[in-house]
């Protein structure tokens, strides 16, 4: 008789759901997952070294691209860090706007990660429904950064400048009659915060929507229940973050246990897990889009009543405004020393670290004295989490594989920096 023996195959590198370049090698005891060996670096850029070369200011868009769907999270880290080096206070009303847009991105975030999975385990409509809400909040983005996904928004000393008073509109077409466009453009007569606040108060009910179909859906409680489960000591043990840690019931929050910027005055929960499982990290990310629009609707509120300068006023860190900068020589020369030469910052090292939408997100930053760093080295939120698959893994059958790689949430890019 035949001895039956394991067999090993390659799970990828092609591109599941939106993670990335992701190899497992896979051993196999028929459709049983006997080990998983997780392979990085094909997608490799250099991200690091680059940032090496560049001036801080240049740098930061490289912050955009590694997790290419929480991009303002990774560009907060970066400019906190730079800011500690430098000494500078950003104006308080920057801090809102940038608070308010860390719930965004982590509403996008939290989208994204809703539709895949949904797609991946064969709930084909949350794929639709959640991107129909991103668009929404890239129109959001788009509005004041100009660029729908790398944003560049924020800038140490603050942000590249305020909330705009008008919103773009839709134009009636040979696709799109004026009365369709009319209702498109219900939301879009005001300013931003305007077209926020209407999101904000639609959002509840999408959420509602998205609960409807997957929460009590036996299918997909078949498919997430008992899968992938971490125990509170394995997550530790595993350097977990995030949704990943508060999903085996470790309460960790970096906006609460270590506020900065403005979260020290947001009222919202943290939600924990129980189980550890699949199922758990899927409720905690939905009510986590609940808290999301919680803080948003209450930094709308304070930023209606409280106008004020957006970022630093010293000329040397900061662009100086158009106006000033075509009718004066010296802030003509700031601007161009700002875009050419950038700024120095003061020797010394930091570490500034965010609760991105994957976990925790931080920055390592050595300074020489230069105009460019002399080192940057990137905790990436997800990098921890990839590790995991070969703990996870194990006794799952592969089907089951495709729900634990897409409840780590990881995005490669940000994994092979």
């Amino acid at each position: 008789m035949a001895e039956i023996r394991n067999y090993t195959m390659n799970f990828g590198p092609q591109h599941p759901a939106a993670h990335g370049v992701l190899r497992l090698v896979l051993e196999m005891d028929g459709e049983v997952v006997v080990n998983a060996d997780p392979h990085i670096g094909m997608l490799h850029r250099a991200t690091e070294k680059l940032a090496e070369q560049k001036t801080y200011l240049q740098a930061l868009p490289y912050m955009d691209r590694m997790d290419y769907f929480s991009v303002m999270a990774n560009e907060h880290a970066y400019c906190m860090a730079v800011e500690r080096l430098l000494g500078i206070e950003v104006p308080e009303r920057a801090q809102y706007i940038r608070v308010m847009f860390d719930e965004i991105t982590r509403i996008l975030s939290h989208l994204l990660f809703l539709g895949a999975q949904g797609l991946d385990l064969g709930a084909m409509t949350m794929f639709l429904y959640t991107f129909r809400e991103r668009e929404d909040l890239f129109d959001v983005i788009e509005a004041v950064s100009g660029a729908r996904v790398h944003a560049a928004y924020y800038r140490p000393g603050g942000v590249y400048r305020d909330l705009p008073d008008v919103m773009p509109r839709y134009m009636a077409s040979k696709t799109r009659d004026a009365r369709t466009v009319d209702g498109l453009n219900k939301a879009r007569s005001g300013g931003l915060l305007d077209f926020l606040q209407d999101f904000t108060e639609r959002f509840p009910a999408y959420v509602d929507d998205y609960e409807t179909l997957l929460t009590e859906n036996r299918i997909w409680k078949q498919r997430t229940v008992g899968i992938g489960v971490v125990t509170p000591e394995q997550a530790l043990q595993l350097g977990f973050t995030g949704v990943m840690l508060r999903g085996s019931g470790v309460e960790w929050d970096l906006r609460k246990k270590q506020p900065y910027e403005v979260y020290d005055r947001m009222d919202f929960d943290i939600p924990v897990g129980v189980n550890g499982d699949t199922y758990d990290r899927y409720l905690c990310r939905v009510e986590e889009l609940r808290q999301s629009n919680r803080i948003i609707r209450q930094c709308i509120e304070w930023l209606r009543a409280n106008p004020g300068p957006v970022i630093v006023g010293n000329h040397k860190i900061a662009p100086p405004p158009r106006a000033e900068m075509k009718g004066s020589m010296e802030e003509l020369i700031h601007h161009f020393k700002l875009f050419s030469e950038g700024f120095r910052v003061p020797a010394g090292e930091v570490y500034a670290t965010v609760e991105h939408p994957k976990g925790e997100f931080g920055v390592y930053l050595i300074s020489d004295g230069a105009n460019k760093p002399y080192r940057v080295k990137i905790r990436g939120a997800g990098f921890a989490h990839v590790q995991a698959l070969k703990e996870l893994a194990p006794g799952h059958m592969i089907a089951d594989l495709v729900a634990i790689i897409g409840t780590l949430d990881f995005v490669f890019g940000e994994v092979d920096r």
